[in-house]
């Protein structure tokens, strides 16, 4: 599962091994003085921290989602010496968030001590997964991860397999109760497409009866050619029919309208659930996917803001490293190149240089931004 689940959280705790050996009255010093570091990135095109590291623990996926195809590919495991090396550079770079993702993390075998290392170099661990192995290995979740994103497609059992290719929705669901249960955060990402835009009221009523903290949506990425495993041969996630229909999967400017509608009645209905936070985008954030939908016709999309080049980078399977799942490859990790160093490469400077001048043509049509100023920057 992909970490744009991530991308949509807008507040961080502090996590760090540190802050519970210092004195009280020191914490908010020394919380304060870490995240001003945070805030250099943003005076130019060079990286003096990363707040947020994706890291891929495997390209294998034991679901056969419609909207990917990466479970496609011959199953790769990141290295438990990449590992232990990307964990060892994290401390210096004051990393606060962790994202363990794939393919499925949890198909990795290290997948707990991975996470237990990266939690003592002081970072806040968050497992992204489609849920098929909560149950499973469920005690290992509850000691070693700090927040769980499970995939939720669907509001019924018969549309989750028609779109995630498993017969699992009961078991997805058992396993999101037992770790919310024990205390361990849950929120649950949809990604919005034509199968499934109709059951939104019952993918909340499904994430909530379980436990869910938090119940996120996320518009269907039809058009990267470098996110979500290596696409099609056309360059488009999901064919296109034929050239007077949207890709499959792409809701019908019709669509669109209806989706609109029905959002407007969400909005009603699940009022509390909104303004309490429980759904984790706000209605004007919402309002912008049918305009997505449209915009794929009509090639007018809602305006995108978004600094996640200069906040986070993705950790690929064979050591290439990514700004975000959208962009392309900017450095290669190996061994005269470690993260800190991968992370300022000419190519990588140039990348944040090209997003930040409006010449990435990926961003204008991005259907997951990641956004910090300098305030929400202080808060890491």
């Amino acid at each position: 599962m992909r970490a744009c689940a991530v991308q949509r959280r807008t507040t961080v705790a502090a996590g760090a091994a540190d802050l519970g050996r210092l004195p009280t009255h020191h914490n908010r010093i020394y919380t304060v003085g870490m995240s001003m570091i945070h805030l250099q990135n943003l005076l130019g095109p060079r990286l003096r921290t990363l707040p947020i590291l994706i890291v891929y623990l495997t390209d294998g996926c034991n679901s056969r989602c419609v909207m990917c195809d990466i479970w496609k590919s011959p199953r790769r495991n990141l290295s438990d010496d990449s590992l232990s090396r990307l964990a060892s550079s994290i401390r210096p770079l004051h990393t606060r968030w962790v994202v363990l993702s794939g393919g499925e993390a949890m198909q990795h075998p290290g997948w707990p001590a991975a996470a237990a290392r990266f939690r003592a170099e002081g970072a806040r661990v968050i497992l992204l997964t489609n849920g098929l192995y909560l149950r499973r290995q469920a005690d290992d979740v509850i000691a070693n991860i700090d927040e769980v994103v499970v995939s939720l497609d669907a509001g019924d059992a018969p549309t989750y397999a028609a779109i995630r290719g498993v017969d699992a929705f009961d078991a997805v669901l058992e396993g999101i109760a037992r770790i919310s249960a024990a205390g361990v955060p849950v929120t649950t990402r949809t990604t919005v497409q034509q199968a499934n835009f109709r059951q939104l009221d019952g993918v909340i009523r499904a994430a909530s009866a379980a436990g869910a903290q938090r119940i996120s949506f996320l518009t269907i990425d039809v058009g990267n050619a470098v996110a979500f495993g290596p696409r099609f041969a056309d360059g488009l996630a999901i064919p296109v029919l034929n050239a007077h229909e949207p890709p499959a999967g792409a809701l019908s400017p019709a669509e669109a309208d209806e989706f609109e509608r029905l959002l407007e009645s969400l909005f009603v209905t699940f009022a509390a659930d909104f303004a309490s936070g429980r759904i984790a985008e706000p209605p004007d954030k919402l309002r912008r996917m049918p305009a997505y939908f449209r915009g794929l016709a009509s090639g007018e999309f809602p305006p995108v803001r978004c600094n996640a080049p200069h906040i986070s980078a993705v950790v690929e399977v064979d050591g290439r490293l990514r700004p975000c799942y959208f962009l392309p490859e900017m450095a290669a990790l190996n061994d005269a190149n470690d993260l800190p160093a991968a992370l300022n490469t000419p190519q990588a400077l140039a990348l944040r240089q090209a997003y930040q001048a409006g010449e990435r043509a990926e961003c204008a049509r991005c259907v997951c931004p990641l956004h910090k100023g300098p305030r929400a920057l202080l808060a890491l």
